[in-house]
């Protein structure tokens, strides 16, 4: 008899979760033993793309189905239209921040900044600015393309602590995704919770512009502490060089689509280049888009494997029961019809949602039924519902070694993304603000009633 060989145990249900857990724990694990090996840019002796194949073939290989079923269901989180997206806009950030380099535009528009920027302003500056950018555009990933090739040389030129100037742009770029009224997150918050637009937009300024406010304080404070900002002198530029990236701000304060603005922003650049640049010809134009393709390989390449290996965890029932869980908690924890913990259950619910897909938009729509159900149970206001779980999607979005924001950071400046997540301070004060709002009930006005 041809014996039979298979294995008993299926990734299901919380066991689902095992492969994501093991990436981490390779990715950061192996960054922080090579650190105290002492060994220099310890967190890219292995890369985070490498990092995830383990984990994908624990997915797969004990997860539930045929290899057939799995592969298609990791394809078909792959070609995510959010992942694509992210993807495409991945490149043309990339061709867009090296032909500014190419033409000079880096250099131009930092020393422009520094002649007419305060010392000490410089880094509440960036945040402010940010925070601006990505409320009108209603994109963090927009106005993290657009800042982060100036902030990085604005932090080169000063002495600034590149990873605190790459941390403060994610950090307003997070402020304006989560509160801006046109983020996809937004919509999809009201949407899934039923809330109004509007009274959602009041109960999240009255969280988030506190958090606003500790981080400038924080920014600030850092600035006058900082002696190494008055050393820095401007250098003679072509302000012309600088005119694409003013282009591009002018293109997303109006509110325009990402990728229109990016893709004007490589044309102008191009344009300013052909024009006024010494020796900069359209074959030096074309080398530049495509190395900044080339710069967007890592990021790129992780995006659509995290994508994957998402959907496949979504499949296997982990996301399922992680939202279970939290339910389970609040009957067990809650008799009576306590809100605080049927709002720290919707918290707990999208940020474990987040966590797994990396995805901020993904994890509220993911977990709109369950926090909806919760809201209505325990009689929870569906704007301030809708506050919640944008809030805390952005929340930790934003502090994510493998989110798209701190990944795209980390591509632009060349830094790891483990750099950079101690540093945006804004996510972290947003996180104890929304804390103190459900432990306290606040704000407290009168709203509608859904």
């Amino acid at each position: 008899m041809r014996p039979h060989f298979s294995h008993q145990f299926k990734l299901s249900g919380g066991y689902a979760l095992c492969p994501i857990f093991l990436f981490l724990i390779i990715f950061i694990g192996s960054g922080i033993y090579f650190s105290f090996q002492g060994m220099p840019f310890a967190f890219y002796q292995i890369s985070a793309t490498v990092a995830i194949l383990p984990a994908i073939i624990l997915a797969i290989t004990l997860g539930e189905g045929t290899f057939t079923t799995k592969l298609n269901h990791f394809i078909e989180g792959v070609r995510d239209n959010s992942i694509i997206t992210m993807c495409m806009i991945y490149l043309l950030a990339g061709a867009y921040t090296e032909v500014l380099k190419g033409i000079g535009g880096v250099e131009a528009t930092v020393n422009l900044t520094l002649a007419f920027l305060p010392t000490q302003a410089t880094l509440p500056g960036i945040f402010i600015l940010s925070a601006f950018i990505a409320t009108a555009m209603g994109t963090s990933m927009g106005t993290i393309a657009a800042m982060a090739p100036i902030a990085f040389g604005i932090a080169n030129a000063t002495g600034l602590s590149i990873p605190l100037t790459l941390g403060t742009v994610v950090g307003g770029a997070m402020f304006g995704d989560n509160l801006s009224l046109i983020s996809d997150t937004t919509i999809a918050a009201v949407q899934t919770q039923g809330g109004s637009l509007k009274e959602k937009f009041k109960i999240n300024s009255l969280i988030a512009l506190p958090a606003m406010l500790i981080t400038l304080i924080i920014l600030i404070t850092y600035g006058f502490n900082n002696p190494c900002q008055s050393c820095f002198q401007t250098e003679d530029f072509q302000w012309i060089a600088s005119t694409p990236y003013f282009f591009v701000l002018v293109l997303a304060i109006s509110g325009v689509n990402v990728f229109l603005v990016l893709t004007f922003g490589i044309l102008s650049a191009g344009l300013i280049g052909l024009s006024f640049t010494p020796n900069y010809n359209f074959i030096t134009y074309a080398k530049n888009i495509y190395q900044g393709y080339g710069s967007m390989q890592e990021i790129l390449i992780l995006s659509l494997l995290i994508g994957g290996l998402s959907h496949l965890t979504k499949i296997q029932g982990g996301l399922r029961f992680l939202i279970n869980l939290a339910t389970r908690f609040v009957q067990k924890f809650s008799q009576k019809k306590s809100k605080p913990i049927a709002e720290i259950a919707i918290a707990s619910i999208v940020s474990a949602c987040d966590i797994c897909t990396a995805n901020n938009t993904i994890s509220i729509i993911l977990s709109g039924d369950a926090t909806r159900e919760l809201a209505k149970k325990y009689d929870l206001n569906p704007a301030r519902s809708a506050t919640l779980i944008d809030l805390f999607s952005c929340v930790f979005q934003g502090i994510l070694p493998y989110s798209a924001q701190i990944l795209l950071a980390g591509s632009i400046a060349g830094l790891s993304p483990l750099t950079i997540i101690p540093h945006v301070y804004y996510c972290y004060a947003l996180g104890i603000m929304g804390i103190y709002a459900i432990l306290l009930q606040k704000p407290k006005f009168s709203l509608t009633k859904q």
